[in-house]
């Protein structure tokens, strides 16, 4: 909220008209107001696919207190997305807030889980990647992953627990592959180069908000 938006090319700050999702997009033919500058097509879709996950949280959870935090939670995800896939950060002003609700939230009768699966998932998910970045670091002397990953897989631990953090990772981890071969293929990526992983945590803590009994029984014994 604070800066406002600007346009990126003549930092026109954005009228509350302007900034409709999706419509004002199509009503500005995809153009800044000021000097015409075009406005990524990313923003609408962005947009259109926020609504859409906003939907099947509403048909998963129905109207309930429930629903209003997977909102949430859902809303600190695709921001982070995006964030991480520009900046290849993922800000503490969301992840921390992010952490400390799920913790609130479960320990307040109101979560997914209850308070000691919410404490001791926010415990797991950040020594999980801490132990691994620490690995990987005296291994080969390179950071893996950033602070910020830590952060947002003890959130996710905070608001579904502990269990399905083995789910999470795996789906990350398979999701993050693929895209880098898929960048790899079409001559977007370079060896060695470092994608960021923000994302696939993400995306693995959203399958685990709508399914998280199949997230959990991922790694199970067959």
């Amino acid at each position: 909220m604070v800066p406002r938006s600007r346009c990126p090319h003549c930092k026109h700050t954005i009228r509350a008209h302007e900034n409709i999702p999706v419509i004002s997009w199509l009503a500005l033919r995809g153009r800044c107001a000021q000097c015409r500058h075009p406005i990524s097509v990313r923003y609408p879709v962005v947009e259109l696919m926020t609504a859409l996950l906003s939907v099947m949280i509403v048909a998963t959870f129905g109207f309930t207190p429930l629903a209003l935090g997977a909102l949430v939670y859902t809303w600190a995800l695709v921001a982070l997305t995006g964030i991480d896939f520009d900046t290849q950060l993922l800000p503490d002003p969301i992840t921390l807030p992010l952490l400390w609700l799920g913790l609130i939230l479960a320990g307040a009768g109101y979560g997914f889980i209850d308070a000691t699966d919410a404490v001791i998932g926010a415990a797991s998910g950040y020594g999980l990647l801490w132990t691994v970045y620490w690995g990987f670091r005296l291994a080969t002397g390179k950071e893996g992953m950033g602070y910020g990953d830590f952060k947002l897989l003890a959130a996710i631990g905070a608001w579904l627990g502990w269990q399905v953090l083995p789910g999470v990772l795996l789906l990350a981890a398979a999701s993050g592959l693929a895209w880098a071969l898929a960048l790899s293929l079409i001559g977007r990526r370079g060896a060695g180069q470092p994608i960021a992983f923000g994302p696939f945590l993400a995306l693995g803590g959203w399958i685990a908000l709508i399914a998280r009994d199949t997230v959990v029984a991922l790694l199970q014994p067959i």
